[in-house]
């Protein structure tokens, strides 16, 4: 049952990886586990990592790591490091996750530090 779950979450991931390496855009990836965020800024060509920010950093180790304000913290981390790395517009790849919860509060966090997507 997981085994399929996780196949047809990356089977829906593939749809918009496909579109964003049409258009050539750089893919802001995604990725959630119930105990950590993860989050990259993955280039156009999609061989290299520009920046990338989790709840294991330093900076965001304290407290819980698996909630939506955790997620926000990791968002407005990676939306710095983008800045920083020269990336303004990317592409939002969510992975095949729904864009609610934690998702939803990583990304409104990331376009409020000034990532367009």
């Amino acid at each position: 049952m997981a085994q399929q779950k996780k196949r047809l979450r990356l089977r829906r991931a593939k749809r918009s990886r496909m579109k964003m390496r049409e258009i050539g855009a750089t893919r802001l990836t995604v990725f959630r586990s119930p105990r950590h965020m993860y989050a990259q800024l993955i280039s156009a060509d999609g061989g290299k990592v520009l920046a990338q920010a989790s709840t294991l950093d330093a900076s965001l180790r304290g407290g819980a790591t698996g909630n939506a304000k955790a997620a926000a913290a990791v968002g407005a981390l990676i939306a710095e490091r983008g800045q920083a790395a020269g990336v303004s517009k990317v592409g939002f790849d969510r992975s095949g996750y729904k864009f609610h919860g934690r998702v939803k509060a990583l990304a409104d966090a990331a376009r409020a530090g000034g990532l367009e997507f």
